[in-house]
This record gives C-alpha cells, sequence and structure tokens, in this order.
C-alpha cells in the first residue's frame, strides 16, 4: 500500500473589484486512486503582500493588479463603512 498526499493550486479567479481568488486543494492518494480531497480557499486584495505565495499566484496578482486597479480599489475601500 503506497499513501501520497498531493497539495496543489487548482483554481485561481479574479473578481471584478481585482480581488484573487486562490483554491488549494489536497488529495491523499493511495496506490493512484483518490481517497480523499479537501480545499482551502484564501482571497488576496489588490496591493496586498504576496510574501510566501506560490509563484503562480504571484503572477496572476502582478498581471492583475496595475495601479489603477489597486488605486480603484483602495478609493472603494475607504467609501466602505467598516464591519460591514
Amino acid at each position: 500500500m503506497s499513501l501520497t498526499k498531493q497539495v496543489v493550486i487548482d483554481k485561481i479567479e479574479v473578481v471584478e473589484n481585482g480581488t484573487i481568488q486562490v483554491r488549494q486543494v489536497t488529495r491523499i492518494i493511495e496506490d493512484g486512486t483518490e481517497i480523499s480531497k479537501q480545499y482551502h480557499r484564501t482571497s488576496l486584495t489588490p496591493g496586498q503582500d504576496l510574501t510566501d505565495q506560490p509563484a503562480n499566484v504571484v503572477a496572476v496578482c502582478n498581471a492583475v493588479w496595475t495601479p489603477q486597479v489597486i488605486a480603484a480599489y483602495q478609493a472603494q475601500a475607504a467609501q466602505t463603512p467598516q464591519g460591514v
């Protein structure tokens, strides 16, 4: 019996306001057959620190987060009341 654990980013989505949603899947594989799968989701907002993010996530963020997108997101955030 051979068990392996596979952790990969399987989905990167861009939301209208520039937020990046990232889904990571953890699979447990036994003798070539997937026996378990679990998802973890996170989101990154325009201009957020990308330290410790995988290279493919950083590449998408860098492509999407133009100075205009970051400025528009920050302006929108400044107009949103806290706690909403």
